[in-house]
């Protein structure tokens, strides 16, 4: 059973460590694959919102500086350098497969206010529908939340209930999850579906996993919650391989799936 394959609205998210080598600087190979297959995966009549991390990243390489900032202004200001970086690469690589770009900054309060979260809803529609691919971060410039808290794990969620997706895919640098840390027990084995996120599946639970991301399996975990009440399939799977979308909307077996509150066995 996959309930991807009958996905007609797609949320996929992108980390940092995705995006990135340890340096900082843009995995263009990588990069690059991940826009051809969503490109591909549109041809074929689905919607797809991408939302993607990685300006404070890519602004740290830009502006040259040795190691991530570690001052809340700074981090503002790298990703204020690394977001037009970002936007520059996707909308380069989307138009050679002839697809248009948006760029949509969101900020907490957009999703807590009605009436912002309802302009912001209206704005995806009108995007989709004039077949725009929207490319999704927080606005790390002015919003501090994000930097300090959390990922956008949990903003891709929030998108995904935005804008009434049935389909959330983060993609990571680990291929789903386990029942014990991967790198740290080799008899760890992948969970490829969680019905429920029960007390136990929580204690499979880790920290941030990278460098250069801010998110662990706890704020997947925590996207998971939002996306399973809106009615929304999620999975994990990894971004080393963006074929990995192919596979979760053709129904292979791929990363790990969590069903919806709603889905039936």
């Amino acid at each position: 059973m996959n309930e991807f394959r009958h996905v007609r609205r797609l949320v996929v998210k992108v980390g940092s460590s995705s995006l990135t080598y340890r340096t900082g600087m843009i995995n263009i190979r990588r990069v690059e694959r991940l826009c051809k297959v969503i490109s591909d995966i549109k041809n074929s009549g689905v919607e797809v919102v991408l939302v993607s991390s990685g300006a404070i990243a890519v602004g740290t390489a830009k502006l040259g500086l040795a190691c991530r900032p570690s001052t809340i202004p700074e981090k503002q200001a790298a990703a204020a350098v690394g977001q037009c970086e970002l936007m520059y690469i996707y909308d380069k690589y989307f138009t050679e497969y002839h697809h248009k770009t948006a760029q949509v900054l969101l900020t907490r309060d957009v999703v807590e206010d009605a009436k912002r979260r309802e302009n912001a809803r209206n704005t995806f529609e009108s995007l989709l529908c004039l077949g725009a691919i929207p490319i999704v971060n927080e606005n790390d410039t002015v919003s501090t939340e994000e930097i300090e808290f959390g990922d956008n794990d949990t903003l891709s969620a929030l998108v995904a209930e935005i804008t009434g997706a049935d389909g959330l895919v983060l993609m990571s640098d680990i291929d789903g999850l386990y029942t014990a840390n991967p790198n740290e027990d080799p008899n760890a084995r992948l969970i490829p579906r969680v019905a429920d996120i029960t007390p136990d599946i929580e204690a499979l639970a880790g920290g941030a996993g990278s460098e250069h991301g801010t998110g662990g399996m706890t704020t997947k975990l925590q996207a998971a919650r939002i996306a399973r009440a809106a009615g929304c399939v999620m999975a994990i799977v990894n971004s080393d391989r963006a074929e990995n979308l192919y596979d979760l909307l053709d129904g292979t077996p791929v990363g790990t799936i969590f069903e919806t509150e709603n889905t039936n066995e």
